[in-house]
C-alpha cells in the first residue's frame, strides 16, 4: 500500500514498551454500573466544550448501541466499525473531517492511522484489551497540540488494567454517584 502513495517510504519502528502518552492529559471517571455509563457520558458532554470526539467501544454491537441511544437524546454523532464497507467507511470520516459531525463512536478500526486535527477528546466508553491499543486510542487525540483525553470507566474493579494506567503520565479522577 505504501508504495502506491509514497516514494521511497521509510518505516520507523518503536518498541511496543517505549510507546508513550507523554504530554496528553488523562481523566478518570469510575461508574460503578454499566447502565450507568450513558447518563455518566451525556453529563460530561454538557459541562464539557469538545470541537470533535472520538468514543471507543469494544465491539461493533456496541457502537450501533451507542450511536442509537446518543441519537435519542439528539446528539449528532457519525459511526463506524469493520462491518461497514470500506466505501461507506470513507464517507462517513469525509463527513467527520468536514465537522458534519462532531462525534464519532467507532471499534479499533479507527484508533490506528487515522488523524483528525479537530478532535480534542477521546473517550473510551469500553476499556482497551491492552496498553498498545490504549496509547493507540489515545494518540487519537495527542496529535496536533490536543492535550485532553478522558476514559469511562464500568467499574472501579477494572483496574485489572492499572499496569496500562501505572505507566502513563500524571492523572485525576473523579468518582461518580
Amino acid at each position: 500500500m505504501t508504495s502506491k502513495f509514497m516514494t521511497d517510504p521509510v518505516r520507523v519502528l518503536v518498541k511496543r514498551d517505549e510507546l508513550t502518552l507523554e504530554g496528553i492529559k488523562q481523566f478518570f471517571v469510575a461508574v460503578e454500573r454499566e447502565e450507568w455509563k450513558f447518563d455518566t457520558l451525556c453529563d460530561l458532554y454538557d459541562t464539557l466544550t469538545i470541537t470533535q470526539a472520538v468514543i471507543f467501544c469494544n465491539t461493533r454491537r456496541k457502537v450501533d448501541w451507542l450511536a442509537d441511544k446518543m441519537r435519542e437524546a439528539n446528539f449528532t454523532v457519525s459511526s463506524m466499525h469493520s462491518d461497514m464497507e470500506q466505501k461507506q467507511r470513507e464517507e462517513i470520516m469525509k463527513q467527520f473531517r468536514a465537522g458534519d459531525s462532531r462525534v464519532l463512536i467507532s471499534t479499533d478500526v479507527w484508533a490506528r492511522g487515522l488523524d483528525v486535527p479537530q478532535v480534542s477528546l477521546v473517550i473510551n466508553y469500553d476499556l482497551p484489551n491492552n496498553r498498545e491499543l490504549y496509547i493507540h486510542r489515545i494518540g487519537r487525540s495527542g496529535r496536533y497540540g490536543a492535550r485532553v483525553w478522558l476514559s469511562t470507566l464500568s467499574s472501579p474493579t477494572t483496574f485489572e488494567f492499572s499496569e496500562i494506567l501505572n505507566s502513563t503520565t500524571p492523572r485525576r479522577s473523579m468518582k461518580c454517584p
